[in-house]
């Protein structure tokens, strides 16, 4: 089990798919949205968490003011628990689509969203990670002050970011790292 951190639905707990899911840490999301809340504003803010999993990251978002939150998960047991937490957090504005990452950017962008939380398995390979980043900025998904969140394993190599976005920073946090760059 795992938690939301803070904001309106703080403390409330989620369930987990399981084996193949790592849910980011409540440590990690902490200081995640610490620094996405100094630097943005998330009231109001449209949000697109790629690879859910839990939904714990686009909840936190929503329990922190965001008004829409469209979660992609692919396995679709693990989005029958995204919407299973999603029903019990009682939030208004998250939505599921199971649906592969790749298959869903590869589409018209439904809108633009102002932040993006992408926590891939860590063996989605750099090079379709790459790709992803680049649809995200070619294919209308990012509204025009969008940050992207990318969380990857601490032992593979900095992101390279596609023309569109840049990089603001990247910290490790044990096995993980996260990397947050803004359109430019």
């Amino acid at each position: 089990m795992t938690r939301i951190v803070a904001g309106v639905a703080g403390g409330r707990r989620l369930s987990v798919p399981g084996q193949g899911t790592r849910p980011t840490s409540e440590r990690v999301r902490e200081a995640l949205f610490s620094s996405l809340e100094s630097r943005m504003e998330l009231g109001g803010a449209a949000v697109l968490d790629l690879f859910a999993g839990s939904g714990a990251l686009g909840l936190e978002a929503l329990s922190r003011g965001a008004s829409s939150a469209v979660l992609v998960e692919s396995d679709a047991r693990a989005a029958a628990v995204v919407r299973k937490n999603i029903d019990s957090v009682g939030l208004p504005g998250a939505s599921v689509r199971c649906a592969p990452v790749a298959s869903v950017l590869a589409g018209a962008a439904d809108t633009a969203y102002d932040l993006v939380l992408a926590d891939p398995p860590y063996a989605v390979t750099d090079s379709a990670v790459a790709g992803l980043l680049d649809r995200l900025v070619t294919g209308g998904w990012l509204a025009p002050d969008a940050v992207v969140v990318l969380e990857r394993s601490s032992r593979s190599p900095e992101t390279e970011w596609p023309t569109g976005l840049v990089p603001e920073k990247s910290k490790k946090y044990g096995e993980s790292r996260i990397e947050i760059a803004a359109r430019s």
